[in-house]
């Protein structure tokens, strides 16, 4: 008897999904979550994201599916970046209650909900114009798991983290500054991780077979390139920008 897939409506990709209501249980866990290999996976995310996305592909054969079961990467992240955050407000607040609704902001909105909706517009995106359609059919009929776009979502954002939030805050003394300098460094600064965030994008989609044209994930750097010598030569200073919302 083939196999057969069911093509209900859209959200029925996370909620008939077992793994889903597994994977969130796991997030209090920490005994079941491989914090080593979540180490390894971010420290190959910034030099070989490759590697990362070749051991996704033994994923897919030992466990059928794409998507991470482990919140460990989620988890750690999370808390990385509100210590970050933390770090930030202790250098340029001093409220101490603003302190708190920034991290939580930034943890809240900038990570999560920003991730998830960046996710399911990839998500969409992949499953309604990026799928190949097979000419056979007895083959079974491959989705994009909207849990494995918010783990791309969640590799690329990592190197974009380290990049405008670790080596940022230890140069933002030179990048608050006023001078041609500082708003060179800055725009090389974001360039650099927004392209680089785009480009695991790519790497997380362009490694699943049933995709088709995944190189669309690239535009966006070609449009980056364009924008930051305009706005080298306006002297906008986005870390001065981003300080400004924050700790005005």
């Amino acid at each position: 008897m083939l196999p057969t897939v069911s093509r209900g409506r859209t959200p029925s990709n996370v909620r008939s999904n077992p793994v889903f209501p597994q994977y969130l249980r796991r997030i209090v866990k920490w005994q079941q979550m491989d914090i080593e290999y979540t180490f390894w996976q971010m420290l190959h995310l910034c030099t070989s994201p490759k590697v990362v996305y070749q051991h996704t592909k033994y994923h897919k054969q030992t466990k059928n599916q794409w998507a991470r079961d482990d919140p460990a990467f989620v988890v750690i992240c999370s808390l990385l970046l509100a210590v970050a955050t933390s770090a930030y407000c202790a250098a340029y607040d001093h409220n101490a209650t603003h302190a708190v609704f920034t991290v939580l902001s930034v943890l809240i909105f900038h990570f999560l909900v920003a991730g998830g909706i960046l996710a399911t517009c990839c998500w969409f995106l992949t499953n309604t114009y990026l799928r190949e359609e097979s000419s056979n059919s007895h083959v079974v009929e491959q989705r994009v798991e909207w849990l494995y776009a918010f783990d791309v979502h969640c590799n690329s954002f990592f190197p974009m983290f380290v990049v405008l939030y670790v080596i940022q805050y230890f140069l933002s003394p030179l990048l608050v500054a006023h001078g041609f300098i500082p708003v060179l460094l800055s725009n090389l600064l974001f360039m650099v991780a927004i392209s680089y965030y785009h480009y695991l994008n790519f790497l997380g989609y362009d490694v699943l077979p049933f995709l088709d044209r995944t190189t669309f994930f690239l535009y966006p750097i070609g449009l980056i390139i364009i924008l930051s010598p305009l706005l080298i030569l306006s002297g906008f200073n986005p870390t001065r920008y981003v300080m400004s919302i924050y700790f005005s």
